[in-house]
C-alpha cells in the first residue's frame, strides 16, 4: 500500500464549532486504480495509523484476506492523530469529535472519487467511525463491519478515559509543550491503565503469571506494565492521546438524531456486528444491542482469552465470520 497526503485547503468547521484552517489527511491506500476492483474502506483505531499492513498483518497485505492487489483498499489516519493527519502538538487543541473523523473521511472519499465502498470495517474507535459514517451516507456503503464498539460511549469507558486524561495532567510536564519527552510519563501511565480494559483476567493469567512458585514478590505482570507503557511513548504524541481520548467520549450516534435507535434504524448497508466473548469494554450485551437495532444485521461472537484486544488477535475468527457473512451476499 502506498503512503499519501490531501490538503483540504478550505476552512475545516469542527462539530464544537471551532475552525481548523484547512486540514492534512494523511492515507495509504492500493497501489494503481480502483477501477474494476471491489472498494475496501478500514477505520483504524486509537492509537494506529493510515496502514493496516503495520498493525493488521495477519489480515491485510499480499495473500492476505484484504490483498491490497486483489482489492483497492483504503485506510487514513484520524484527525487529532499523530501520524501525519492534522493534530496537536500541544494543550489545548479543539476537541475532534467521531463525527469530524467521519467528515474528514468524506472529504478524503471525494477527493478520490470513490463513489461506493462494498466494505467498510473498523474495530473500537474505528468501528465508531465506520458506524458513524453508515448512517451519515446511508447509501454510499454495501456491506458494514462492526467489531467490537457500540452505539454510544459507556459511562464504564469513558470513567477508564478521564482516568488516563488525568494521569497525562498529573504529569508536571504536560503543559510544556517546548519541553523534551513533555507528558511522557504520564502517557506512560495512561497506556498502562488502559491496557487493563484492552485485555482479561485470563490473558494476564496466561501471559503473566510469574515463572517461580517461590516468588517473593510477583513482578512480571509489573513489568509488563511498564513495558507497555514506555512502548507506547516511544511512538505517540501525549497530546494526540489527550486529543483521541476525548474524541471517543463523543461517540453518540444518537445526538441531534432523535435516539440511538432511530439513528441504527436508518442504516442501508448489509451489517456484521463482531463481539468478543471477554471484551470488558464493549460487551456482547451492546454489540447484541446494536445488532438489533440496524435492519437486517447479524451478529457473531468470537471467543478469545485477550478482551478487546482480540479485534487485532483473533484473525481466524474474523476471517471466518467475515467469510461466512459476505458469501452469503444475496445476488445483486
Amino acid at each position: 500500500m502506498k503512503k499519501n497526503s490531501y490538503f483540504y485547503k478550505d476552512p475545516f468547521t469542527l462539530e464544537c464549532q471551532d475552525v481548523l484552517p484547512g486540514i492534512k489527511i494523511t492515507y495509504h491506500c492500493s497501489e494503481g486504480s480502483p477501477e474494476g476492483r471491489k472498494i475496501v474502506w478500514i477505520c483504524h483505531a486509537l492509537t494506529a495509523n493510515s496502514n493496516p499492513q503495520e498493525w493488521w498483518p495477519t489480515l491485510v497485505g499480499p495473500g492476505k484476506f484484504f490483498d491490497p492487489v486483489k482489492y483497492y483498499l483504503v485506510c487514513a489516519n484520524v484527525l487529532g492523530s499523530c501520524y501525519g493527519s492534522t493534530g496537536p502538538d500541544a494543550a489545548g487543541f479543539p476537541l475532534i469529535t467521531i463525527r469530524d473523523m467521519v467528515n474528514a473521511h468524506e472529504l478524503l472519499r471525494q477527493h478520490l472519487d470513490i463513489t461506493t465502498i462494498d466494505l467498510l470495517i473498523g474495530g473500537s474507535s474505528g468501528g465508531y467511525q465506520a458506524l458513524e459514517w453508515s448512517i451519515f451516507r446511508p447509501g454510499l456503503i454495501k456491506n458494514l463491519c462492526l467489531i467490537a464498539c457500540n452505539a454510544r460511549v459507556s459511562p464504564w469507558a469513558t470513567a477508564l478515559n478521564e482516568a488516563q486524561r488525568m494521569a497525562l495532567r498529573a504529569d508536571p510536564s504536560f503543559e510544556q509543550s517546548a519541553c523534551p519527552g513533555s507528558g511522557k510519563r504520564g502517557l506512560a501511565a495512561a497506556r498502562a491503565m488502559a491496557l487493563l480494559s484492552y485485555r482479561s483476567y485470563e490473558g494476564y493469567g496466561k501471559t503473566q503469571a510469574e515463572l517461580s512458585a517461590d516468588a517473593l514478590l510477583a513482578t512480571r505482570a509489573c513489568s509488563y506494565q511498564q513495558h507497555q507503557g514506555e512502548k507506547l511513548t516511544s511512538r505517540f504524541c501525549p497530546y494526540s492521546y489527550y486529543s483521541l481520548t476525548l474524541s471517543l467520549d463523543s461517540h453518540n450516534v444518537g445526538r441531534g438524531r432523535q435516539s440511538v435507535e432511530a439513528a441504527l434504524s436508518g442504516i442501508r448497508a448489509r451489517t456484521l456486528c463482531i463481539g468478543i466473548d471477554s471484551d470488558l469494554l464493549f460487551p456482547l450485551a451492546e454489540i447484541k444491542y446494536m445488532a438489533g437495532n440496524i435492519p437486517g444485521a447479524v451478529t457473531d461472537v468470537i471467543s478469545s482469552d485477550f478482551g478487546h484486544d482480540g479485534f487485532l488477535l483473533e484473525h481466524e475468527q474474523i476471517t471466518s465470520s467475515l467469510c461466512r457473512f459476505l458469501n452469503s451476499e444475496a445476488p445483486r
